[in-house]
């Protein structure tokens, strides 16, 4: 890993050059970086704020071919992303498996008419398949999920999907673009871009830490900002029509005891027409999502009361212990950027697949898209950036790409087994700073953890740590509060910053945290 200082003195040098310049570092502007370096095209990414603080730390948790794609006859999405799911799980399978759906039945076609939609489901996977779905007895279906409401049961149907962590393999994402060559930067905002004859040839950037400017040239510019992509868009023609319309998807976090055991939920039709999910994750479980278009994309996005009662609702139709406001650990919503050509009204019926598009001036954009198909998404940007830098075609080489933290064969499920094949690294590291001491009782992270995070993982600030390089702003909001002030005491220490730092990180944790609780 490059020192963050090393490059930023490379951004200041006349003589330094860059083939691409990919402003946003989520899934979709690192995946580029990836397949761009893989191809040998000198590569650097600028994110204004810290990679995966927006969408790509915000989703259900789930690698999937999407049900409700195939539910909308969108056949040609739902066999892309089953396939870029299995190459997912092959290249990284220590954040990405497969996990166990059930379907409950309670009318009497519900069985037939979801068997035979799942049996499609598996038929499309092909190769890539995680398991066979089949119908379950009633018996069955609450062995499976003993917490379920049984008014009314028929039975279910179980099928199969993926389940991942998200930031954490975003962040095992830029440690991969970062081994293969290119530089990355977090806090680095792109401010302008910059034109000759009417063509972009750079970008101006701002060091958010420091205050300090950059001019940087390169041969093509990729927007890969998500649901800001309109905002890079704008910022080379303030003439254009948008194409983002923002959808903000609310889950909330329950105690494991709603439902025990490894199998999830999957309500297919809910009052809003949408599906319904039910999640075992990190010993936790997950309710989402709701589908709100909003008009003006944020950071922060914030669930709106009747979301949370909608999920709490929709919840208690199908458990038998009610979940309630106050059985809500943590609330968290992240903004879809789905693709309009501005005539849909229901954000539910818009795009989910990615366009690529090139304006006049030769910026490249890349919108829309899942987290599943991140991979493909990129490999259409760069094939669509060697045009635009006039370089021949180079093949993409991440299909059998493995990504940072892979482990060949099973994973050894242990507290240190989200960093994959650094565990034993990161427990190396608590060991020899005598720093194993729990953060919080009611998570297994180590202190250690926090300076392995600045070291190795390109974390800034506490809200880093503990919202995207560990989960437990989004599994217990009020607890990675309790935790806030020791984070930054050790941040401090590695960063060599100074008592105002620690008071400012811990502030500014708490407020954004205050989103995350129920009020």
């Amino acid at each position: 890993m490059l020192p963050r200082e090393k490059i930023l003195e490379r951004l200041s040098e006349k003589s330094a050059k860059w083939d691409f310049i990919i402003i946003g570092g989520g899934a979709t502007g690192v995946g580029v970086a990836i397949d761009a370096e893989s191809r040998g095209l000198k590569t650097i990414l600028l994110e204004q704020h810290d990679f995966g603080k927006g969408t790509s730390s915000r989703s259900t948790k789930l690698i999937h071919g999407g049900v409700r794609y195939l539910q909308q006859g969108n056949i040609s999405l739902v066999l892309e992303a089953l396939k870029e799911r299995g190459l997912l799980c092959q290249n990284a399978p220590h954040l990405v498996h497969n996990i166990a759906f059930v379907v409950p039945t309670y009318d009497w076609w519900e069985g037939t008419f979801y068997g035979v939609g799942l049996k499609l489901y598996d038929m499309l996977a092909g190769k890539y398949g995680f398991g066979d779905s089949k119908s379950l007895s009633i018996e069955e279906t609450l062995e499976r999920i003993p917490t379920l409401e049984t008014n009314g049961l028929r039975g279910g149907v179980i099928y199969y999907d993926g389940q991942f962590d998200d930031s954490r393999l975003l962040i095992n994402m830029v440690q991969t673009a970062d081994e293969l060559g290119a530089d990355l930067l977090n806090y680095v905002k792109v401010t302008s871009l910059i034109k000759e004859n009417k063509i972009i040839t750079g970008v101006t950037a701002l060091d958010t830490e420091t205050g300090k400017e950059f001019e940087l040239k390169v041969k093509a510019v990729i927007n890969a900002t998500g649901v800001f992509s309109d905002s890079i868009r704008k910022m080379d023609d303030n003439n254009i029509k948008p194409i983002i319309t923002p959808s903000r998807g609310t889950h909330i976090v329950l105690d494991k005891s709603f439902l025990p055991g490894d199998n999830a939920i999957m309500i297919p039709h809910t009052s809003d027409g949408r599906i319904l999910f039910a999640i075992p994750w990190h010993n936790r479980i997950i309710i989402g999502t709701t589908d709100i278009e909003v008009n003006n994309p944020v950071f922060e996005p914030i669930a709106a009361a009747d979301e949370i009662d909608f999920l709490l609702t929709t919840a208690s139709k199908y458990l038998v212990k009610d979940p309630s406001k106050k059985d809500i650990l943590s609330v968290f919503s992240g903004l879809r950027p789905l693709v309009t050509s501005g005539d849909e009204k229901n954000s539910a019926a818009i795009s989910r697949e990615h366009t690529v598009s090139i304006s006049s001036s030769g910026l490249v954009t890349i919108a829309g898209g899942k987290w599943t198909t991140y991979r493909k998404m990129a490999e259409d940007t760069v094939d669509q950036a060697l045009i635009v830098a006039q370089f021949d075609n180079k093949p993409s080489a991440t299909k059998d790409l493995h990504l940072h933290g892979y482990i060949k064969g099973k994973i050894e499920e242990n507290d240190f087994s989200v960093y994959g094949s650094d565990a034993d690294s990161v427990k190396r590291l608590c060991d020899e700073m005598a720093l194993n001491k729990l953060l919080h009782p009611k998570f297994s992270i180590k202190e250690g953890e926090v300076i392995w995070s600045v070291r190795n993982e390109f974390a800034r600030t506490v809200e880093d740590f503990l919202a995207r390089r560990t989960r437990a702003l989004f599994l217990d909001a009020k607890a990675s509060i309790d935790m806030a002030a020791k984070v930054a005491e050790l941040m401090a220490g590695e960063l060599n910053k100074n008592s105002a730092w620690i008071k400012e990180q811990i502030d500014a944790f708490k407020e954004v945290a205050k989103g995350y609780l129920v009020k």
